[in-house]
């Protein structure tokens, strides 16, 4: 949250740096991060609704505060943000732009300390200790990033400086938009006690339900509960596990960066398609658009899958591994195209295709075998050289011949993952 609204809010607002004691824990989370992204190069929409997203049967990705204030969020379908907001913009989403701001971002954490957690493309925790001999108390580092993020990559971000990952997290939450609290390790349960049951880790629905019939709404009743009472409605693990959070105990360390298992796309038509052209067109696109986002993280893969989903919702991968790792469109698509026609599927109604890549690797220590009279330069630097092009002229510019005709454009298709895991 800014910092004129942390008084309005219950539990310990921002502190001088004497309270940041012990709190070397920082979680970064960037603001409405997708749709921030976008308005770096639309100045003029600021201030006012934006959804990220697309279509009639696409999701939400990200949306501004603005078009939160109407409820809007994300995972919702973009047919209800439409009816909650009609007066929004609504704009196609950017990964390969999304994921070159996330690169930048992580590289600022990792310029403060080399412990950094990635949880998504725009959040991460920190575990600061050993910088604050270089960068000061871990308020002043948490005022730091800040600074650096809004600087260098043009958005905001909000900052949970805390004992425990958990509590910093939940810090975080409560800081946006643009702010940052700090937890001394004295408040913590004055921190936590006022919140909803639903704020800790692990509290689902159906938990949420079960913990409401016991008549227990707040963290602090859940604290004040025997945990043998816990542990016999929910069960020995989930009953001890939310016993101690509510006192604030999470012994869970900051885990330096885990190499992405896979990156992919997907898109859903927003009506079935049943012509083979337009899905091998969409597989295309979406080959396209996984290499470049492998390309951006300095990543190759071995395992390329497709993903198939019909008009019924069942839903079926193929994948094929490679002799070798690969970040060019043309092998991506060449693979999945062979894959889909494997599935003979004839004039199958299909409501998504998505690509997938696995067995990733650095890109620059991925073995490459030449073939005998083989160029050393090929369709790969010509995809990197469209890489450059794109950033210096936008998305677009560059793209297969047979995505440019109007005429052989698909049917709108709708964001509906994508995301690395």
């Amino acid at each position: 949250m800014s910092r004129s609204q942390q008084l309005d809010r219950p539990g310990p607002p921002s502190g001088p740096p004497g309270d940041d004691d012990g709190c070397t824990v920082l979680h970064v989370d960037m603001d409405a991060f997708y749709a921030s992204v976008e308005l770096i190069a639309r100045p003029e929409l600021r201030g006012t609704p934006v959804i990220v997203g697309g279509g009639s049967r696409g999701v939400v990705l990200s949306a501004t505060y603005e078009a939160r204030s109407y409820g809007v969020h994300s995972a919702m379908p973009m047919s209800r943000a439409r009816r909650l907001c009609p007066q929004a913009t609504v704009v196609e989403p950017s990964h390969g732009l999304y994921s070159e701001v996330s690169a930048g971002v992580m590289e600022i954490f990792r310029s403060v300390t080399p412990l950094v957690e990635p949880l998504s493309l725009d959040e991460a925790f920190l575990e600061v200790s050993g910088a604050r001999r270089r960068l000061g108390r871990p308020a002043e580092i948490g005022q730091l990033i800040r600074d650096r993020v809004s600087d260098e990559q043009g958005i905001t971000c909000s900052v949970g400086v805390a004992t425990t990952k958990f509590v910093a997290k939940l810090a975080s939450t409560r800081a946006k938009p643009d702010g940052m609290i700090v937890v001394p390790a004295a408040d913590v349960v004055a921190f936590l006690h006022p919140l909803p049951v639903g704020a800790l880790w692990g509290v689902g629905e159906k938990t949420e339900q079960a913990l409401t019939r016991l008549g227990l709404h707040t963290v602090g009743d859940i604290a004040n509960t025997p945990e043998r009472t816990l542990v016999r409605a929910l069960g020995q693990a989930a009953g001890s596990h939310l016993y101690a959070l509510s006192w604030g105990r999470d012994e869970r360390r900051v885990v330096p960066h885990e190499p992405d298992k896979s990156i992919g796309a997907e898109e859903t038509f927003s009506r079935d398609v049943d012509d083979p052209d337009v899905v091998r067109r969409e597989l295309l696109r979406l080959a396209e658009r996984t290499a470049t986002r492998l390309r951006t993280a300095g990543l190759a893969g071995r395992t390329v899958s497709v993903k198939i989903r019909f008009a019924d919702f069942t839903t079926i991968t193929r994948a094929r591994t490679l002799p070798e790792a690969t970040d060019v469109a043309a092998v991506l698509y060449g693979t999945a195209r062979t894959l889909y026609e494997a599935l003979g599927l004839d004039r199958a109604r299909l409501r998504l295709v998505g690509i997938r890549v696995e067995g990733l690797v650095a890109s620059e220590t991925a073995p490459r075998q030449l073939l005998l009279g083989e160029r050393s330069h090929g369709r790969r630097e010509a995809e990197q050289a469209a890489d450059r092009a794109v950033r210096r002229f936008g998305k677009g510019v560059v793209r297969p011949a047979s995505l440019v005709d109007p005429s052989a454009e698909p049917p709108a298709a709708n964001p509906s993952g994508g995301d690395r895991r």
